[in-house]
């Protein structure tokens, strides 16, 4: 990997050092210049790295900036609190102030950086520019836009934050019939939730059963059985085509030329990472912003971790591999550098009315598929030809086997 000059002074990559491309050598760096660590994004990657900063260094300046309010929650509930009852304010763990105070830091709300310019080392908003040393991207995602038409497609919801959660939350509260369009985890979760709450629930989606970039055809099937119990009327093999009002409804046109009337239409397509401020400022993009195991863009002052970042060819949108990252991170930028391990980290689907977890195997894996029980109690194996384990599903009642397969998986980030 290329270095471009270094800029400024303070910690950058290492405190009170920089990086000469070799994470074992160090060298001086000026002084007088910003030593602050700027961290783009307060979701649960950019405050989970910060957290992880402060164990290790208690001294430097560390600034967050964030398009919201700052608050701190954890987004897998988005998808799991309305049968709970759970208000934004609930799901909020900490306020953007109460957030300055545990963190030391000072934390920029509703502002977005209008640019990052990677050779000054400054990072640009609207009313101020400030210099860094070390710059952390972890902006996100954002949902995948649907070609719908009808006059009411920019009325759909997307649930990807808690401001968008609080706007579908008092959606839903006023209407009794959802559409969801999306058969994915998110999708899932949604469905199960709203059903269990005693919405009348519609999901729509173009793939033979759910869960389909997730786990294979037998599980998927299962949790579709356990979906149409709990009384979503699950519709695959389709899409939809157009979102128009009725009156004081929606009417959705399905592929197949069928309607659906609802009160309130939710789009959980997936995610794609937002790479656009990493794109302009010259850093290599590819399915996320690339970086090595140190967390490193293509500029060794610029670090990216969560959804948005691309880890050694590696996109993972689910809360372990962050983890990992951040702590791996945060000691990197306190001036011990860190290379992040990757173990199998299997994903958990929390659909209440059918558990499934999953480690699906790699896309070019050689092996095939054996089963075991069904329905709600099936466990399924993917071995290669030489019989080792490289991905596993488990419904229901099987879930308390997952340790056991966890530890056969090979790692994939190793250390």
């Amino acid at each position: 990997m290329a270095w471009k000059a270094w800029c400024g002074g303070g910690i950058g990559p290492l405190h009170g050092n920089a990086y000469n491309g070799d994470s074992s050598q160090v060298m001086g760096l000026e002084s007088g210049m910003s030593n602050a660590v700027i961290i783009v994004g307060t979701g649960l990657a950019g405050y989970t790295t910060a957290r992880e900063f402060r164990k290790h260094d208690q001294r430097t300046s560390l600034i967050l900036i964030t398009q919201d309010d700052g608050r701190s929650y954890s987004k897998p509930q988005l998808s799991t609190g309305y049968r709970k009852g759970k208000s934004p304010d609930a799901l909020a763990m900490a306020d953007a102030v109460t957030m300055e105070t545990q963190l030391d830091a000072r934390i920029i709300t509703r502002a977005e950086v209008q640019a990052v310019d990677a050779q000054a080392c400054q990072v640009r908003l609207r009313d101020e520019t400030l210099d860094y040393a070390s710059l952390v991207l972890a902006v996100g995602a954002a949902p995948v836009d649907l070609p719908l038409g009808g006059d009411a497609a920019g009325e759909v919801h997307r649930v990807n934050d808690l401001q968008d959660y609080a706007r579908f939350r008092a959606a839903a509260d006023d209407g009794q019939r959802v559409l969801i369009i999306g058969g994915g985890l998110v999708g899932c979760e949604f469905a199960n939730d709203l059903a269990d709450a005693g919405k009348q629930v519609v999901q729509v989606f173009p793939e033979s059963e759910p869960l389909a970039r997730l786990a294979p055809e037998p599980a998927g099937a299962a949790l579709r059985e356990a979906l149409g119990e709990i009384g979503v009327d699950v519709r695959t093999g389709l899409t939809v085509d157009a979102v128009d009002r009725a009156g004081s409804d929606y009417r959705a046109t399905l592929s197949d030329g069928s309607q659906v009337t609802a009160d309130v239409v939710l789009v959980a397509a997936g995610l794609r990472p937002r790479t656009q401020l990493a794109s302009a400022a010259g850093l290599t993009v590819a399915d996320g912003i690339v970086v090595d195991r140190y967390l490193r863009s293509s500029d060794g002052r610029i670090f990216a971790l969560g959804d948005c970042a691309q880890v050694e060819g590696h996109v993972f949108q689910y809360v372990p591999p962050l983890t990992a990252a951040a702590r791996a991170l945060g000691a990197t930028l306190a001036g011990d550098p860190t290379a992040v391990v990757y173990p199998a980290m299997p994903v958990m689907v929390k659909t209440s009315c059918c558990q499934v977890v999953c480690w699906p195997p790699a896309d070019a894996a050689a092996g095939s598929w054996h089963y075991e029980g069904e329905a709600q109690a099936m466990r399924g194996e993917f071995r290669g030809p030489d019989g080792q384990l490289l991905g596993f599903v488990l419904t229901g009642k099987r879930m308390r086997e997952r340790m056991e397969l966890t530890e056969q998986l090979p790692t994939v980030i190793p250390g």
